[in-house]
């Protein structure tokens, strides 16, 4: 087959979709594809003139990889290095190329890649993806609206509430809600932006600092408890995985650092709690109207209550990434998750 696998983007975590992307496209490649690695925003401007060719070169675009880094990438130089230096999200030549490949292996994290805007405009040209549709990527982006259905459809999820920029001054006590509490973008990923504050002068600075990424944030009553994370492939759970950092909780850099972060899979916990993290997680991929895949992040707590925090409809795709780790432990390699979420995403137009 030919597949593209796009990632890169504008998004905060454009370094994380970039490892993803090589590590899809290395072991479609080993497993006798012709993957292309593709960069969505910066395209390939100095691509051949015969555009099949791409899937022929023996770099496969694997050269604009260059890891995860610990801190976040400069969106500013990004878009400095793009050469026509459009307000355009799609670069140079990404639409004809995915256009010719038999589907688009979508490995991007955050923003315009997951927040079902490219998903839209691939149905509309008759582009096929994998993972979910463009509707269940926009309601699970939306932390706020994801929060809403969760509540009307008996997933369990922290109360809390979504905070305007135009609202930024409101006190806690306004919104019904007191310290400590969790600040964070209400569309973000890989905890970038997100505050755990305990005092007045915390939260304000958080509401500024989170209103950097975006016009509105979430703000949750704090819960503590033990970090757990459970994929869903084609509508069933996959082994639960517990999260355990090293220091603080699992932000962007214990995410991405190595040894920052313990994973245990599956997680050590009492079967009956790990049943309702999967069926929590089989109800939340249900009501947000996904398909193919996902992966939803939990808490548990003292008092052993799940809460659900938020679902993540293209969650991170290295070999060493938590979705690959659960698939391993449910006897599914990582060629294999691959291979399984191209053919589970071809179901979707009967092919």
């Amino acid at each position: 087959m030919k597949i593209v696998v796009l990632a890169g983007g504008l998004s905060t975590e454009r370094d994380v979709s970039l490892a993803s992307g090589a590590g899809i496209c290395k072991t479609l490649r080993e497993r006798g594809h012709d993957a292309f690695l593709l960069d969505v925003y910066l395209g390939f401007p100095k691509a051949p003139e015969n555009l099949e060719k791409v899937f022929s070169l023996p770099n496969a675009g694997l050269e604009i990889a260059e890891g995860i880094k610990t801190t976040e990438p400069d969106l500013a130089a990004i878009k400095a290095s793009r050469e026509d230096q459009t307000d355009c999200f799609v670069g140079p030549n990404v639409i004809e190329i995915c256009r010719l490949a038999d589907i688009v292996f979508m490995a991007l994290h955050g923003d315009v890649g997951e927040n079902g805007k490219l998903q839209a405009t691939f149905d509309i040209l008759g582009i096929r993806y994998t993972g979910p549709n463009y509707l269940g990527s926009a309601l699970a982006m939306d932390k706020g609206i994801a929060k809403q259905i969760f509540k009307t459809s008996g997933v369990p999820t922290p109360l809390g509430c979504a905070l305007k920029k135009a609202d930024r001054n409101k006190s806690l006590s306004d919104l019904g809600l007191k310290l400590p509490v969790v600040v964070k973008p209400c569309s973000g990923g890989s905890s970038i932006g997100v505050y755990i504050v305990h005092t007045e002068d915390e939260y304000y600075n958080a509401i500024q600092n989170s209103f950097c990424y975006e016009d509105e944030v979430v703000i949750e009553p704090y819960i503590k408890g033990r970090e757990f994370a459970c994929g869903i492939i084609d509508g069933k759970a996959l082994p639960v995985i517990e999260i355990i950092p090293k220091t603080g909780f699992f932000d962007y850099a214990n995410k991405y650092q190595a040894g920052a972060t313990e994973e245990i899979c599956p997680a050590q916990i009492p079967e009956e709690v790990a049943e309702r993290i999967q069926r929590a997680t089989e109800l939340a991929f249900q009501s947000l109207k996904l398909d193919v895949y996902s992966r939803a992040d939990f808490l548990w707590d003292e008092n052993d209550d799940i809460y659900c925090l938020e679902v993540n409809t293209l969650p991170g795709m290295t070999s060493a990434s938590l979705l690959p780790q659960e698939a391993a432990a449910a006897g599914i390699p990582y060629g294999e998750l691959c291979e399984l979420i191209i053919k589970k995403s071809l179901e979707r137009y009967n092919v």
